[in-house]
C-alpha cells in the first residue's frame, strides 16, 4: 500500500522499559477516572472530524481547507497517532511536545471535498470503523502479551510490533479519510510490514 496517500512507519526501541509500561497504565487509569477512554476519544473524533471539515470547507472553500486547515488538523491527528503508538507498545516515550522521532508519518492531501461529502463520511466511514473496532479487541490481547514480556524482561517479538503497527496505520488512514484530508477509502487490510507501507496481514475484504 505504498501508493496510499497516508504513509506511517515506526521505529520501535531496542528495549522497552518497565517504568514506561507503568506510565502507560497510570495514564490509562487517570484518563479513565476523568472519563476519557479510548472509546470515548474515538466516538468524539468520529462525530467531530466531519463537522469540522464541513464547516471549514463551507467557510473557506475546498482549496483553502486542504492547504490551510488541512495541515493544522493533521498536526493534531499526528499527535494522537503518536500517543496511540506509545499506548500500543510501539514507542517508549510519551509524546509530550509532538517530537516523537520514532513515529514517521506522511500525508498527501487529495480529492476535492465539499461540505456535503464531508458530512456523508459519517456514514461511509462506518464499515471501516466497525472492522477496526474488532481488530482493536485483538490488539488488546496482543498488548497484554507484549506487556507481560516487558515485565519479565524478554525482547519484544516482531509479530507483536508488526500487528500493532498495522492497527496504527489503519487508525491513521481512517482518521485522514474521515476528516476529508484524503479521497481514497482506507484499505480493508492490516498493513504490517516495517520499513514501508507495502505489507498486509489480512486479505482485502469484499
Amino acid at each position: 500500500m505504498t501508493d496510499y496517500p497516508v504513509q506511517l512507519d515506526v521505529t520501535p526501541p531496542a528495549h522497552f522499559a518497565r517504568v514506561q509500561l507503568l506510565l502507560r497504565i497510570a495514564f490509562a487509569i487517570v484518563a479513565g477516572w476523568l472519563g476519557i477512554t479510548g472509546g470515548w476519544v474515538a466516538c468524539v473524533l468520529f462525530a467531530v472530524l466531519p463537522l469540522i471539515a464541513a464547516i471549514a470547507i463551507s467557510s473557506y472553500g475546498r482549496e483553502k481547507y486542504l492547504t490551510d486547515s488541512g495541515p493544522k488538523i493533521w498536526s493534531v491527528l499526528n499527535w494522537i497517532i503518536e500517543l496511540s503508538a506509545f499506548m500500543l507498545l510501539l514507542t517508549d516515550r510519551f509524546p509530550v511536545r509532538h517530537e516523537e522521532d520514532a513515529v514517521h508519518t506522511e500525508i498527501r492531501f487529495t480529492g476535492t471535498p465539499t461540505a456535503g461529502s464531508a458530512l456523508v463520511r459519517l456514514l461511509t466511514s462506518i464499515p471501516s470503523a466497525i472492522i477496526l473496532f474488532f481488530v482493536s479487541i485483538v490488539s488488546g490481547i496482543v498488548w497484554l502479551i507484549g506487556a507481560l514480556l516487558i515485565l519479565v524482561g524478554s525482547p519484544m517479538p516482531h509479530w507483536v510490533t508488526a500487528f500493532q503497527l498495522g492497527v496504527l496505520r489503519w487508525q491513521a488512514r481512517l482518521m485522514a479519510y474521515h476528516a476529508s484530508l484524503v479521497e481514497e477509502y482506507p484499505p480493508f487490510a492490516l498493513d504490517t510490514e516495517t520499513g514501508s507501507g507495502a505489507g498486509t496481514l489480512a486479505a482485502h475484504a469484499p
